[in-house]
């Protein structure tokens, strides 16, 4: 019981440092505009990532219980994969990289699993075949899709809006959008909450399925996810937010192009038009790829020259190494706690 305890703690703490680490992608715009000062902004963002689960149902969560075998997840694997991903987002958050907290979860619960023993693979790696072909594949795909489709949204609300607004006086139009981009990063934060908490949901319910706490849902469905779970997560998440990740909100809203509260509104109201998209589809997406293609859409409604593209760049390297990052990292922890001989019990 002291080692599920330990991996349900971790992957609260994990849960914290993502609410810490992309606390950027709920406050970046809305602190660069100065809307909001930083204290109040995080406030204002962790008190709807909490609520979120009164909005939103745990389908992303119940996916991601059962992505991997259930005859290969032991406590060790959750335990590899969640340090997996708190080592990639500690580094990330020190370089000052909006990297996704998400893809360093999934990379590193993936990279535990296809190097894990189960119980009907013996003494042989469990391979790919221990994953979920179509959830991971899913996945995948909107690592591309998010912020593709963000920066679309992101481009065609700029464009309208400035159709719209574009002949009025600047300071007209600054006051009306300073108290619409409230609302805005109200939506968007019950959106960051709505998707990346539930994350570790499921990978609490995967923990506790393994130590046979909760039944699992049977061929083809998800395990159902404790009240208890979708509180501790979305507090756990909330308390990240109010403490920030201040070098990655320079990076998000000062440094890839500079907006104004009426690009802060498009951006939020686009980022966040995904977010509820892919929490409805029950897929796991990246809060910091949909928020940064959004930006950029934004940005480049004025001119193309007015994105930092070498800063979007640096943010796009990351995004790549992320999956293979996390997933090398909790394969060596698992392989390492297999060979110290660490009770799955």
């Amino acid at each position: 019981m002291l080692n599920l305890v330990f991996v349900v703690l971790l992957a609260l703490a994990f849960d914290y440092l993502n609410g810490f680490h992309d606390a950027a992608n709920s406050i970046a715009t809305v602190v660069s505009t100065r809307v909001l000062s930083p204290r109040a902004a995080v406030a204002w963002a962790a008190f709807f990532n909490f609520v979120a689960f009164l909005v939103f149902s745990t389908h992303v969560a119940g996916n991601i219980a059962k992505g991997v075998d259930s005859h290969v997840v032991t406590l060790p694997l959750v335990a590899a994969g969640l340090l997996g991903a708190i080592v990639w987002d500690l580094f990330t958050w020190w370089w000052g990289l909006p990297t996704s907290s998400s893809h360093a979860l999934l990379g590193g619960i993936a990279g535990a699993a296809v190097v894990a023993r189960g119980t009907q693979t013996g003494s042989v790696m469990a391979g790919l075949r221990a994953l979920d072909a179509s959830f991971f594949g899913q996945t995948a795909l909107f690592i591309v899709l998010s912020p593709l489709i963000g920066a679309v949204l992101g481009f065609g609300s700029m464009a309208l809006v400035m159709a719209l607004f574009g002949k009025r006086a600047p300071r007209v139009v600054d006051a009306r959008f300073r108290r619409l981009q409230l609302v805005s990063a109200a939506l968007y934060s019950l959106g960051h909450g709505g998707n990346d908490a539930q994350k570790t949901m499921g990978i609490i319910v995967m923990a506790l399925v393994s130590y046979g706490v909760v039944k699992t849902g049977g061929a083809g469905h998800a395990p159902a996810i404790p009240l208890w779970v979708v509180l501790a997560c979305q507090t756990a998440m909330g308390l990240g937010t109010l403490t920030g990740g201040w070098r990655i909100v320079r990076t998000m809203g000062m440094k890839i192009t500079k907006l104004q509260p009426v690009g802060g509104f498009c951006a939020e109201t686009s980022g966040a038009a995904t977010l509820f998209l892919a929490t409805a589809l029950g897929i796991p997406v990246s809060t910091t790829h949909t928020i940064t293609g959004a930006i950029v859409g934004v940005g480049s409604v004025r001119k193309l020259t007015a994105v930092r593209w070498g800063v979007a760049g640096r943010i796009v390297w990351a995004w790549v190494l992320t999956v293979p990052g996390a997933a090398a990292i909790s394969a060596l922890t698992e392989l390492a706690l297999v060979s110290f001989g660490v009770d799955a019990r």
